[in-house]
């Protein structure tokens, strides 16, 4: 199988869903069931159904986050030496060469990426684009509307 690459941050997040998923929500729904059941026939009792379906909806969730808890590579990069080269969980500031915009995107895992708080998808055109490159470099990028030039101004280990 293959490991799911994973910032610390990221592994601490799933593992906070996971312990609210298991000792929080899944006992409330638990207890929904029962009350729906004390209401008698089930083939029309509304409030029943909808308790299973959100129970299925959690089990579900917990088995995938603990599925990928299992497969999780945790990549702490302050632990990692700086080089100066962009590597998972790095943060890199780069520059438009047209348009001399700033942008600040840090590489992590795909349950991670929030594009809102700077944070990119290792699977992303972007973050391949600058995987393994160095502070100076250029890196053409497409994007669907065309191709842009970026200069990586900074590597950050956060």
């Amino acid at each position: 199988m293959n490991k799911i690459p994973m910032t610390k941050a990221g592994e601490t997040a799933l593992r906070e869903e996971l312990n609210q998923l298991k000792t929080v929500e899944r006992p409330q729904i638990i207890e929904a069931i029962a009350e729906a059941r004390e209401h008698g026939d089930l083939k029309e009792n509304a409030e029943y159904h909808s308790a299973r379906e959100q129970q299925s909806f959690i089990e579900g969730r917990i088995n995938e986050i603990e599925g990928k808890l299992s497969l999780s590579q945790v990549i702490d990069v302050t632990e990692i030496p700086r080089t100066g080269k962009v590597i998972f969980g790095t943060t890199i500031k780069i520059i438009n060469t047209d348009t001399d915009d700033l942008s600040t995107y840090q590489i992590v895992g795909e349950d991670e990426a929030d594009i809102k708080q700077g944070k990119i998808s290792i699977t992303s055109p972007i973050a391949r684009a600058l995987i393994g490159k160095e502070e100076g470099d250029v890196v053409s990028i497409t994007i669907p509307s065309g191709t842009v030039e970026y200069e990586i101004d900074e590597v950050q280990h956060l």
